[in-house]
């Protein structure tokens, strides 16, 4: 080991906590870099691996009644590589135990032979029989939630019968990674269900023999999707289509696209912040290390030494401490790794799911975060280089003051006050790098708390200001508008109001989304509409209102003209002007006067739903009216909703806020313990000089502290502007078509995110006090030769 190898391990012992603390900080954005990487392969391979084993659909399309032979002309559509025809329905399930009903949306299996499409992979049991009608195969998720295995058996009401269903197995599909029951703003394995039932008994029940209600269809590599969409349309026009429609707007497959899209923005935002501030806290440290070690460098050039080998060896210092961050990142993200992977276990229904922690991801690491190392310490190291021996070997000129707070109101601060003042004038890059440093940190923390923010006032905004109905009915189709009063009358009902969503195409220019069109009264007080001030929104008689996510994905505003081709019933296309600009964060959703919806699809009063508000001391005879009505194909439940929604928030950003706090306390701790340490070392024997002349342990603690407390504290205000900013950024990533993220930043964020800053400054403060308690006042005052 040469002499310079082993100063270097001399020079990282000595200097260890400090190295350690820089190490930190590298290490949480090497984490966040694998995690993010990490997870983001684990989603997307794992996602389309499975996609293709077990062949999911490219196309869908839905029809109310199609005949089996109009599979053969979808099959000869070129770019058409495979058709299935299956019936799809919802139904409603009475499961013991559990009083209120539950949904089930229904598929058909083959009558001869395996799935061609989105084929099942069996966790236990078997496929029905075909000749079984009580027979069903369950997604494993709702097996779990009732602890059902295969044997067990649960009531169906198929089509106004009530049935009884034996469980014969469980299994997965591709086309329900994510299974989320209508109306419901999260899974709920409890409550929402999906099973397979042999194609001869959904023929029988839903009198559908020999035709189907749903196609599926994959295509060629290299197939028109848009040509192939509309072709399918054109065939099922006259039988009830209600409009093709590509993977994208699948929703388990649109919620896994949004999910990988939070991850691509994470690895994008989050690692480069705690880079500039390692590459920063490198710079400062080994500045000083080569201010301190200057003589030696110049005696070193004086003996011989190059200077590329001493640059070299400061380089060293420097791969050393990124190497140890990379080490603890690349652990902790794996780590973090691991259990983001179990987490997206519990929402997405994979077979297997693993972490992929292949090498590139942690060669990526070590070339960004030793790069970003190199490029802080860079300055210091050229210095090094160009630095003559003769020059070297003399002492660094003194530093220059000039007269400050001199008179005027300045006058009465205590001298310990002026030197602070002082020393920041006289530093003034490094204590506005070591404020950004800070100011980073307190960034981080509003970045990642804004979002119980925002979920509350989502919270608020969905279940009591818009839809503050007690219940949703959700009829298999559209019935006569009379069926409201037979709502009415079920027992605990005290109000209902109708609604009737039909799917649309909409278009404006050359933009054009499929979305359903939801008509409601023109008055509606339980689930209401409200525009973008958040105020309510009384139906035109005639007009189209999207929310403000269509509107900013076709260009709209309040008087343009779109125009709205129906995909249900008898199409029609019609030019409508926009009347209002309805506020709504879940899904791409437009709204009409209902009377003036039936106009266009030229029917006599129709509904698919109405919404209720019902007394909750009578709501188990009310769901038990409801599992007798045949009409009825699912109901949601805004409070069962609601507390899903709470418990599987409050137990994910629970765990996302404790990562980024941790993150952020690094940064803080690392930036004020690395600047109180450099300033000691600098000032180690002007320190001890004013403790021989008579100054207390406090007064001295407080020329350094001080002016790391005052740093601190202008850092906040900075760091609130950086967390918003930071914020919008995490806001707009977030954004998809299935949901909108409002940016809402409350001063309780403001205060916890400065808290937090201060504490883990306080500590790292509190760690160099002792350090300045027990200087050895006759060391540091003695002159190095």
């Amino acid at each position: 080991m040469s002499a310079l190898d082993r100063k270097l391990l001399r020079d990282l012992w000595r200097l260890r906590t400090q190295v350690l603390a820089i190490a930190m900080v590298m290490a949480a954005g090497v984490a966040t870099l694998v995690l993010a990487i990490g997870a983001y392969r684990s989603l997307d391979e794992t996602r389309e691996t499975y996609y293709e084993r077990y062949r999911f659909a490219d196309v869908f399309a839905q029809a109310t009644r199609a005949p089996d032979w109009l599979a053969a002309e979808i099959a000869e559509i070129p770019g058409v590589a495979a058709v299935e025809t299956r019936i799809v329905k919802t139904a409603i399930m009475d499961v013991a135990a559990m009083p209120e009903p539950a949904t089930a949306m229904l598929v058909s299996m083959p009558a001869i032979g395996e799935q061609v499409l989105n084929r099942l992979y069996m966790r236990q049991g078997r496929t029905p029989d075909p000749e079984r009608a009580d027979e069903v195969v369950v997604n494993e998720a709702f097996a779990k939630a009732h602890g059902f295995v295969p044997g067990d058996t649960f009531h169906a009401i198929i089509d106004g019968r009530k049935r009884e269903l034996v469980i014969v197995g469980t299994a997965l599909s591709p086309e329900f990674i994510y299974a989320l029951g209508p109306w419901d703003m999260m899974p709920d394995d409890r409550r929402f269900a999906v099973g397979w039932i042999a194609r001869k008994a959904m023929e029988s029940a839903f009198d559908l023999d020999g035709a189907f209600s749903d196609v599926s269809v994959k295509l060629l590599p290299g197939a028109s999707e848009a040509a192939v969409i509309e072709r399918i349309d054109t065939l099922l026009e006259r039988y009830g289509g209600r409009g093709a429609f590509g993977r994208k707007d699948k929703q388990s497959h649109a919620f896994l696209d949004a999910e990988l899209n939070q991850l691509a923005a994470m690895a994008r935002v989050l690692p480069p912040i705690f880079l500039f501030v390692a590459a920063f806290l490198i710079n400062i440290t080994l500045t000083r290390l080569v201010a301190l070690e200057r003589e030696q460098i110049g005696l070193m050039k004086a003996l011989g030494y190059r200077s590329s080998a001493i640059g070299a060896h400061y380089l060293k210092f420097v791969a050393a401490i990124a190497v140890i961050g990379v080490v603890i990142g690349g652990i902790a993200g794996t780590w973090l790794g691991f259990g983001l992977t179990r987490l997206y276990g519990g929402f997405f229904h994979f077979p297997f799911l693993v972490f992929q922690w292949g090498a590139d991801i942690y060669a990526i690491a070590v070339v960004v975060t030793v790069g970003a190392a190199m490029l802080g310490g860079l300055r210091a190291v050229w210095s090094v280089v160009r630095l003559p021996p003769a020059v070297a070997m003399h002492a660094a000129a003194p530093v220059r003051y000039h007269k400050l707070f001199a008179g005027g109101w300045l006058g009465g601060l205590s001298q310990t006050s002026v030197m602070i003042g002082r020393h920041i004038l006289r530093y003034p890059v490094r204590a506005g790098l070591t404020m950004l440093g800070v100011a980073l940190s307190g960034a981080i923390l509003v970045a990642s708390l804004f979002a119980f923010d925002s979920i509350e006032f989502v919270t608020d905004f969905t279940y009591y200001r818009a839809d503050r109905q007690d219940a949703t009915l959700e009829f298999t189709d559209a019935q006569p508008a009379r069926i409201l009063n037979e709502v009415r009358r079920l027992p605990g009902v005290l109000s209902a109001e109708p609604m009737r969503a039909v799917a649309i195409k909409v278009r404006h220019g050359h933009l054009e989304r499929r979305v359903a069109v939801v008509g409601k009264p023109r008055g509606p007080d339980l689930s209401r509409v409200l525009d973008t001030q958040f105020v309510p929104v009384a139906m035109p008689e005639t007009g189209f209102a999207p929310s403000e996510a269509l509107a900013d994905i076709l260009g709209v505003r309040v008087g343009d003209i779109v125009q709205v081709e129906t995909l249900e019933g008898r199409k029609r296309i019609v030019d409508m002007p926009v009347t209002a600009i309805i506020q709504s964060y879940l899904g791409l959703l437009a709204f009409m006067d209902i009377d003036a919806l039936n106009r266009l699809m030229r029917d006599a009063p129709m509904v698919t739903g109405v919404n209720l508000a019902m007394d909750a001391g009578r709501a188990n005879d009310l769901f038990a009216a409801v599992k007798d009505m045949p009409a009825v194909g699912s109901v949601a439940l805004q409070k069962k909703s609601l507390e899903k929604f709470k418990e599987t928030l409050a137990e994910n950003l629970a765990i996302m806020v404790s990562v980024y706090t941790g993150l952020a306390v690094v940064i803080a701790f690392g930036v004020v313990y690395n600047a109180a340490r450099i300033q000691l070392s600098e000032r180690g024997r002007e320190l001890a000089s004013l403790r021989v002349l008579g100054f207390t342990r406090a007064e001295v603690s407080w020329i350094l502290l001080g002016e790391l407390a005052l740093l601190t504290i202008l850092a906040l205000p900075l760091g609130w502007f950086l967390g918003y900013w930071v914020a919008w950024i995490a806001a707009q990533g977030l954004q998809s078509e299935l949901y909108r993220v409002p940016l809402i930043v409350s001063r309780q964020t403001y205060a916890t995110s400065s808290l937090i800053v201060l504490g883990a400054a306080i500590v790292s403060a509190l760690l160099v006090k002792r350090r300045i308690d027990r200087l050895d006042l006759i060391d540091v005052l003695k002159t190095r030769e």
